[in-house]
């Protein structure tokens, strides 16, 4: 009898012993952290989801295991942008992670308590995502690519590659907000460069801003670099080809598409930085706290096909100061 108790006792403990780590592995994947990621496009198609994946390994977040990671992406609609927000927020993850500043107001209005990092191009202040790029102040940080003094750099480049250039078609979106309109204005002044503004707000628009550049004569491109631009990249590119004009960006990928020189953030960098937010959020800091960064690191990338291409004689000492030299 006290062997058949005895036997009751070690099967009962054996089948405690083995149901623990199924009711401690259940308990640990309900406290699993959860990100939500919204896209404008898709995860594989996203530039900037690739190296945040990196940086989150790199931090040790490996996705399944210490990290749950909910994707809604709107396949270039930004009309579904709202909608999947909403349905994100209701998942209630502990952090949004949202790539461009053309999404991000989608998720700012969705939530005003879910933590938001943001990758942003354009101004986040005049934009309405922070208080002060200093305090935030609300649910919302991360990191802008803008930087004012940008502007006159990258002009001031193009006139040291292009010395004869006075006349230089400055291609924007007026619906991107930022100050690199009036920040090249004040520098094209000091260089005796005239500006020609050519306004584009979204792909129809680019036919006309290119025969108001032909009308104007302009003999180099500004362009200034936004979702929009780069969308359209290849067309751009290929009318400062036909036209034979040397052609300065941003950040993005002119200068190594045949453009003649690119300055700008590092955008890999600041992806990093933005993803190091959400992991000190995760560990217990408020996005308020955290102030919007901006670019620090910098790269400037010249292209010899390019000046050969437009018949420059590119001084060798500018050559030197390029980060890149595509040959």
């Amino acid at each position: 009898m006290l062997d058949m108790r005895r036997r009751e006792l070690l099967s009962l403990l054996g089948g405690a012993a083995a149901a623990w780590p199924l009711a401690a592995r259940a308990q640990q994947a309900a406290r699993l952290p959860r990100l939500g990621v919204l896209l404008l496009s898709t995860p594989q198609a996203d530039p900037q989801m690739e190296t945040a994946r990196r940086a989150l390994r790199d931090l040790g977040y490996v996705e399944g295991h210490n990290l749950a990671i909910e994707y809604r992406y709107a396949e270039g609609r930004p009309e579904r942008l709202p909608d999947l927000a909403a349905d994100l927020v209701r998942l209630k993850p502990d952090v949004l992670f949202v790539l461009g500043g053309d999404v991000t107001p989608a998720a700012v209005k969705a939530t005003q308590t879910i933590p938001i990092v943001f990758t942003s191009s354009a101004d986040p202040v005049r934009l309405g995502f922070v208080a002060s790029l200093a305090r935030p102040g609300g649910n919302a940080t991360g990191i802008t690519l803008l930087l004012d003094e940008l502007a006159s750099k990258r002009l001031e480049l193009l006139k040291q590659a292009a010395p004869r250039i006075s006349r230089v078609g400055f291609l924007w979106n007026p619906d991107h907000a930022d100050n690199e309109l009036p920040e090249a204005e004040r520098a094209a002044a000091s260089l005796g460069i005239e500006l020609k503004p050519l306004t584009v707000r979204g792909p129809a628009d680019f036919d006309g801003a290119f025969m108001a550049a032909t009308q104007a004569r302009v003999d180099a491109l500004y362009v200034v670099s936004s979702r929009l631009t780069l969308q359209n990249l290849g067309r751009i590119l290929n009318f400062a080809a036909e036209n034979r004009l040397p052609l300065a960006g941003g950040f993005g990928a002119w200068a190594k598409q045949h453009g003649l020189l690119s300055y700008g953030p590092n955008v890999e960098d600041m992806t990093r930085r933005a993803v190091a937010y959400i992991d000190r959020i995760l560990k217990g800091t408020k996005p308020g706290e955290l102030p919007v960064e901006q670019p620090t690191k910098f790269e400037f990338l010249i292209n010899l096909k390019t000046v050969k291409a437009v018949g420059l004689d590119v001084p060798p000492m500018l050559l030197t100061r390029a980060d890149e030299v595509i040959e």
